[in-house]
């Protein structure tokens, strides 16, 4: 799956195009097909290093958790 993500604190140049793998959702949850993906200020912030250096998966993190789409896989529960 394409994503864009950021490896290291800084302005909007820092964010880079990356591969990862496609979620799969577990009990309860759905995997959405993104259309639209919002960036709100606090992850702003954190690109900037308000809020420490990037942890996620590979090094990454990947902003845009306000998402909108269509759902492409609806697990059990």
């Amino acid at each position: 799956m394409r994503a864009y993500g950021f490896k290291s604190n800084g302005g909007p140049e820092v964010l880079e195009e990356i591969r990862v793998p496609t979620p799969r959702p577990g009990p309860g949850q759905v995997l959405i097909e993104v259309a639209y993906a919002g960036v709100n200020f606090a992850e702003v912030q954190h690109r900037r290093g308000e809020f420490g250096e990037p942890d996620g998966p590979g090094g990454y993190d990947v902003p845009g958790l306000e998402v909108s789409g269509s759902v492409a896989t609806l697990a059990a529960g």
